[in-house]
């Protein structure tokens, strides 16, 4: 039976204790649930390898540049966000400012005009573009220039850029989502990563040649994202006995890197599986994949850094990011939960990152 990390073991320790204390009905229906979710566990990491779990903290240290005070404004990561409309504004803020949290330099948003002033007021920060339309806003007509009016004013922007984050507040409305298609189209002419979230992935299930073969891409789906791109593209249910296996698959399917979100993050290029199963936090509020998207885009521009600089060919950069971004969500999750227990927000975990970043990188 696979040996899990000590790590794995208090958090399921832990579980047990969160799901009913220990009277003797409550214990067994926990051990039930946990053994459960060890089965599950079991099943999804000895396929293919004793052992898919990462040394995390060691790749986060490793891509991690140092504070150089030679280094100009720039140099250590400068992220785009595309998404934010309307209804939503926190999501593309969540995952901007997490980048810079964490250390890159410069943080964009481009966002639709209705979204830009409420983002701008959460930070000064953030370097806010508000060109995207949504089609209430506009006469069928006037689609096309405007359309043209918005790529031509990222494709002044795109070259300065070292990853690209998109769908994060982006709502899924028909134009809005055609912008963002020829945004993505611009990104690969460029070779810009791009790291694919939320209405983000809805867009990519339905249109896979936006980065099918596009191995700078990285698609980071939940468990209802993920299945419905298991449907599309292998048509077939998820299948978590053979859950390695169905993820190398997915991933060399499609031609990209995926971060599969779960109790256990599990990533893949089509080639390996890594596991990411530092224990986090129970509380599942809303934003968290935000954080994560924005982190993985700042390790991505780093790993690719390091690539250039060392000349390892080890890791590949979106797996290396993946990784760092999943282990240091985790830790920042875990201590953020220490403190605010069941209140615990999406800005509380943010508001961690850095210390826990620092224990990882000093420690």
């Amino acid at each position: 039976m696979l040996e899990f990390s000590a790590e794995v073991i208090r958090w399921q320790q832990f579980l047990i204790r969160c799901l009913g204390g220990y009277n003797s009905n409550n214990t067994r229906r926990s051990s039930k649930n946990i053994c459960s979710t060890t089965i599950k566990m079991q099943s999804l990491m000895s396929i293919g390898s004793p052992s898919l779990e990462v040394d995390a903290i060691n790749i986060l240290r490793k891509i991690t540049p140092s504070l150089d005070p030679s280094r100009h404004k720039g140099q250590a990561g400068k992220i785009a966000v595309i998404g934010g409309c309307r209804e939503y504004t926190g999501a593309p803020y969540f995952s901007a400012i997490s980048a810079l949290k964490i250390g890159a330099d410069l943080s964009h948003v481009f966002c639709t005009k209705d979204a830009a002033t409420v983002i701008k007021s959460y930070s000064p920060e953030i370097i806010v573009h508000p060109i995207l339309e949504e089609s209430y806003n506009i006469r069928d007509e006037d689609k096309r220039s405007i359309s043209g009016k918005v790529i031509a004013e990222v494709n002044k922007w795109m070259e300065r850029f070292d990853c690209l984050v998109i769908g994060p507040g982006l709502g899924r409305d028909s134009f809005l989502l055609e912008c963002v298609s020829d945004i993505m189209k611009l990104a690969r002419k460029s070779n810009v990563p791009m790291v694919v979230d939320g209405d983000g992935l809805f867009l990519v299930t339905n249109n896979l040649d936006l980065v099918k073969g596009y191995p700078l891409a990285v698609l980071t789906p939940n468990v209802n994202e993920y299945k419905r791109l298991v449907q599309k593209v292998l048509q077939c249910d998820v299948n978590d006995e053979d859950g390695t296996l169905q993820l190398l698959s997915l991933a060399k399917g499609i031609g990209v890197t995926i971060l599969r979100k779960g109790g256990s993050d599990f990533i893949s290029n089509g080639e390996t599986v890594h596991a990411v199963s530092s224990f986090g936090s129970p509380r599942r509020c809303g934003g968290q994949g935000d954080i994560l998207s924005g982190s993985v885009a700042v390790f991505i521009s780093w790993a690719r850094q390091f690539e250039a600089a060392k000349g390892e060919t080890g890791l590949s950069p979106t797996i290396s990011g993946c990784i760092a971004g999943s282990v240091l969500l985790r830790k920042a999750s875990s201590l953020a939960f220490q403190t605010k227990r069941r209140s615990t927000l999406t800005t509380d975990i943010i508001e961690h990152l850095g210390q826990r970043f620092f224990c990882c990188i000093t420690f």
